[in-house]
């Protein structure tokens, strides 16, 4: 079984690769390869968790393909001294990604059931002791623990401009990484970074996710 794994791992990071190339990124680092390597996915979604695409997790919530999660976290250039909040936290797997990477993970999720059912699985993992739960509002981010370093936000803002409380809770030159509704209705990924009180926007890469709610 563990020479089935380490060759399903080895043909996941081969495919983050190539996608990076075609997306006319650099390799994706070592260090967050690492990091991807180090969290068994399969223990955060059952179906195809190896797999080149993204996976329903119950609730009209999915989790990303494997290569989006290694991009929004290379994006980022996520320290270890790092304060990271993730709005969406969903399975579970983006947020053990950052855990191995930064010091401190804040995560918020708005679906009560799938909180919950996250939360019992860390508590029988080990090694997220970093990870902080919340089940609120994501667009009102964690107000109590900011400012944080890194914002990671999976799920589409449906706004043509990113939510201000988010941005409010960034430290100065702090970076958010988002995917927003464009005009013609198509969704791309952006990378926001604050610059006193206003902030700048670098368009990435074409994505899909479900929506960001504010209810």
């Amino acid at each position: 079984m563990k020479i089935l794994h380490d060759q399903q791992v080895d043909e996941m990071v081969k495919t983050i690769q190539n996608h990076a190339t075609l997306h006319g990124h650099k390799p994706i680092s070592p260090r967050v390869i690492r990091a991807i390597r180090q969290v068994q996915r399969h223990k955060f979604v059952e179906i195809s968790p190896y797999g080149d695409h993204p996976v329903s997790i119950g609730y009209s919530q999915t989790i990303s393909q494997p290569f989006i999660v290694a991009y929004m976290t290379e994006m980022l250039e996520i320290q270890p001294s790092h304060k990271v909040l993730e709005i969406g936290m969903g399975s579970g797997y983006q947020a053990a990604v950052l855990s191995e990477l930064a010091h401190e993970i804040y995560t918020v999720e708005r679906i009560p059931e799938l909180a919950q059912r996250t939360k019992q699985l860390f508590e029988t993992l080990e090694d997220y002791e970093s990870i902080k739960i919340k089940i609120g509002n994501g667009i009102e981010g964690w107000k109590e623990h900011a400012p944080y370093d890194r914002i990671i936000v999976t799920a589409t803002a449906q706004e043509l401009v990113p939510p201000q409380l988010l941005i409010d809770q960034l430290i100065e030159g702090g970076k958010m990484i988002m995917p927003i509704r464009k005009s013609a209705g198509n969704e791309e990924l952006v990378l926001i970074t604050k610059t006193g009180k206003t902030y700048t926007i670098k368009s990435l890469i074409g994505v899909r996710f479900v929506p960001l709610v504010s209810d």
